[in-house]
């Protein structure tokens, strides 16, 4: 079981590293782009909503941080975007550990730390708008300057490949993490905290590893956007969207398994896109999808589009 998961993780990379070679189109390839950071960001929800069991509705305060470090430290300070981007996901896991030792410390659970984290991300957001490093409202405009050496391509494909290496990274690690002490520890914790700890189990160490590594993968995602787009604004690094998005793609494509990102987002974004595509682009709209995409996948089972497909599949 574990080598075939290897296999099709192994598969879904050769898979996607085709995409560039038959679609050309520069709508499409961003569309791609696009899923591939909202995998990314995704799979960072998944370690520490799927896996441990701590529901979060503020990963943006994480896809915020690294994106504006990314941006910042190039634009105003001429680091490397290379080193930008590696010092945004450190800072994004630091804060992602801040938040939750404030957190869980305090013996915050449930729906009390999920308004806790959205609450930093809010937080974040009006910082960030009022901020002049930041460039307040206006935002922050890195640089057009078509070089690698500064994280820029000039095909989109080329980059497409860099992002799905990062997605494919980042599924490696999930898998890698389901066979550690510490992913056994993250899912002993989720189904019940209180026996985790009678057998010994550090609960707070143990959750305090799983938000510093969720915060980093999602922080990632960040980067990844500010280096595509190269422009930021408060409402795009910590806007709502990224959060309901983060954390609908695990519930929607199978939350704890290392493919319910990656099927969730291309389900979510798809949708997205096919419904903005019939009834135009009405601000919101994706919003809604998401919302009622939501209600149904929680008030009917199997609860996730794989387990569904399983239970189609079991009564043909």
């Amino acid at each position: 079981m574990k080598d075939r998961q290897l296999s099709l993780i192994l598969a879904f990379a050769g898979i996607a590293a085709l995409v560039p070679l038959f679609v050309t189109a520069g709508t499409w390839l961003n569309f791609a782009v696009f899923t591939l950071i909202l995998c990314l960001a995704a799979q960072g929800w998944n370690i520490l909503g799927g896996y441990s069991g701590q529901y979060s509705f503020g990963h943006a305060a994480f896809f915020g941080t690294t994106a504006y470090l990314t941006a910042v430290l190039q634009t105003r300070y001429g680091i490397s975007p290379y080193a930008a981007f590696a010092i945004g996901i450190a800072a994004a896991a630091a804060v992602g550990w801040v938040i939750g030792f404030l957190s869980f410390r305090s013996g915050l659970k449930g729906s009390y730390f999920a308004l806790v984290t959205l609450a930093f991300a809010e937080v974040f957001r009006v910082l960030a708008n009022a901020s002049e490093i930041t460039g307040g409202a206006a935002g922050t405009l890195i640089k057009l300057d078509v070089r690698p050496e500064n994280f820029q391509f000039a095909s989109r494909g080329t980059f497409f490949w860099v992002v799905l290496g990062m997605v494919v990274l980042a599924m490696l690690l999930t898998r890698a993490l389901e066979r550690s002490r510490l992913g056994a520890q993250m899912v002993a914790v989720r189904e019940n905290e209180d026996a985790a700890r009678a057998l010994g189990v550090d609960a707070l160490r143990v959750k305090l590893a799983a938000i510093a590594l969720s915060a980093a993968m999602t922080g990632a995602a960040g980067g990844l956007y500010a280096q595509y787009f190269l422009y930021l604004d408060a409402t795009i690094a910590y806007g709502t969207w990224i959060s309901v998005e983060a954390l609908l793609a695990p519930i929607v494509g199978g939350a704890g398994t290392v493919f319910g990102p990656v099927v969730g987002s291309i389900v979510l974004h798809s949708l997205s896109e096919f419904t903005k595509s019939l009834v135009g682009r009405i601000p919101g709209i994706d919003l809604v999808i998401f919302g009622i995409m939501l209600i149904l996948v929680v008030r009917f089972p199997p609860r996730n589009i794989p387990g569904l497909i399983r239970r189609w599949r079991g009564t043909k």
